[in-house]
């Protein structure tokens, strides 16, 4: 069955997860990404394969391409632009057409209801995906009193994983992989 990962980019070399649909004879849907031969799958999501060692080869230069957009956004939101460029080294290592296997998008990675809620027309347009996932880190900061690791993990996971578990880092391994790695790459940035 489906196996979804949500979330950055950092530690995925090489995957890709195609979606297949199959639909039965009493209308029942099935989602997978390994089709049962003989049965009447329909590829749905061709997922590209993630080039997590080429963004790591054009990272510097991309960084420097965004700071000035990252700088200014993160002012008209007063948030701390080193932040912000942990987030987005983690989530896509600023690569603007990165696309994760859940259906995150972009060099911030905003899902399809984050963008939405944050009214962006255009998720791949660089900075309506910084300026909305600036928000939503800020909003998810006020969400928890200020409490950054949680905030990140909210990122990650969503805020309602994060009170799922009594506002405390979800016990996914992807998730705590991935706190400790942006509060790692925002402490060295200073």
């Amino acid at each position: 069955m489906l196996a979804v990962a949500g979330g950055g980019l950092f530690g995925a070399l090489s995957v890709s997860a195609d979606i297949y649909k199959l639909v039965d004879s009493q209308g029942h849907f099935y989602y997978t990404n390994r089709p049962a031969s003989g049965l009447d799958y329909r590829l749905i999501i061709k997922t590209p394969p993630k080039t997590y060692r080429q963004d790591l080869r054009t990272m510097p230069v991309n960084k420097q391409k965004f700071t000035e957009l990252v700088n200014k956004i993160a002012e008209r939101h007063q948030m701390d632009p080193r932040l912000i460029h942990a987030v987005i080294q983690t989530e896509s290592a600023y690569n603007p057409n990165a696309i994760s296997s859940a259906g995150a998008v972009g060099i911030m990675q905003l899902m399809p209801d984050t963008a939405r809620r944050y009214g962006v027309l255009d998720r791949f347009d660089v900075e309506q995906n910084i300026d909305a996932g600036t928000r939503y880190l800020k909003d998810l900061l006020a969400m928890f009193d200020t409490n950054l690791k949680l905030a990140v993990a909210g990122y990650n996971a969503g805020e309602g994983a994060v009170l799922r578990y009594n506002r405390t880092v979800p016990p996914y391994p992807e998730t705590q992989n991935y706190v400790q790695q942006v509060l790692s790459l925002y402490g060295r940035n200073g």
